[in-house]
């Protein structure tokens, strides 16, 4: 079987089961784990599946979320130099906001350059990262758990939102696209995303290029929200122009 014609049997097999492991996909076309993994990185770049950890999944799923550790394993390149991008607008004595996610847990990763800091997140890992840093403080929101991404959402962590204003806010999505906006498969994360933005003077999105063009199954926000978007250079031509056009001002990074 050819490369090509492996690839569209794969993305048949991946479609009509929504989720699946290396191992298996390797064991139902008799090719090695390898040969699996290059063609759904391939099929990934082609945005036809996601890659996820140890597998991938179907685009077609869209109410499915990953575990923050799958996601955290995926684009990890991508993520790291967006957080360097979103790093540079940062200013000593601000008051951000950061919204759980891996991409924004690359950037918090990269805070303790900072001396004056006041940083709000409804991350669960992130006070554990800063808890060190002299001159960074923290404000965890609380509220509801949820186990897939590690945040807190819900009416308390909104409550307590509306209580703070912050100077710029840094979010993730799971889904960027044109018409249906930025979306989250969640509908209570959803509606904690939207206060986020809310209390924002600046919103700036985060986002590797896998999620643009995917849609979720809750909306929290349309593109005229952003006021600034960072993503990586897997982004079309067309869309970044499309973007523009939209008045969010983009930054495409390389990794």
């Amino acid at each position: 079987m050819f490369g090509e014609e492996r690839k569209a049997k794969i993305l048949e097999y991946v479609t009509a089961h929504s989720r699946v492991t290396v191992q298996e996909v390797s064991a139902q076309f008799g090719v090695s784990e390898s040969t699996v993994r290059r063609d759904l990185q391939e099929l990934e770049e082609a945005k036809l599946v996601r890659r996820t950890h140890g597998g991938a999944m179907s685009l077609k799923v869209v109410n499915h979320e990953p575990t923050f550790g799958e996601k955290e394993d995926a684009s990890h390149p991508e993520k790291e130099a967006i957080a360097r991008r979103a790093l540079e607008m940062i200013q000593e004595g601000d008051t951000i906001l950061i919204d759980g996610g891996t991409t924004t847990y690359s950037l918090v990763k990269k805070l303790r350059k900072f001396s004056k800091l006041t940083v709000v997140t409804n991350s669960l890992l992130f006070p554990q990262e800063l808890q060190s840093v002299p001159g960074i403080e923290v404000l965890l929101i609380g509220g509801l758990l949820r186990q897939e991404t590690l945040s807190f959402v819900g009416p308390v962590a909104e409550k307590v939102l509306e209580m703070v204003r912050v100077d710029k806010a840094f979010i993730g999505t799971n889904g960027l696209d044109l018409v249906h906006g930025l979306t989250t498969p969640n509908l209570t994360e959803a509606s904690t995303k939207r206060k986020m933005i809310e209390v924002a003077q600046e919103v700036i999105l985060l986002t590797d290029s896998s999620k643009i063009g995917h849609v979720t199954f809750a909306k929290f926000a349309d593109l005229a929200h952003i006021d600034k978007l960072i993503t990586d250079a897997g982004v079309s031509e067309t869309l970044l122009s499309r973007l523009r056009e939209a008045d969010i001002d983009t930054y495409v990074v390389q990794p």
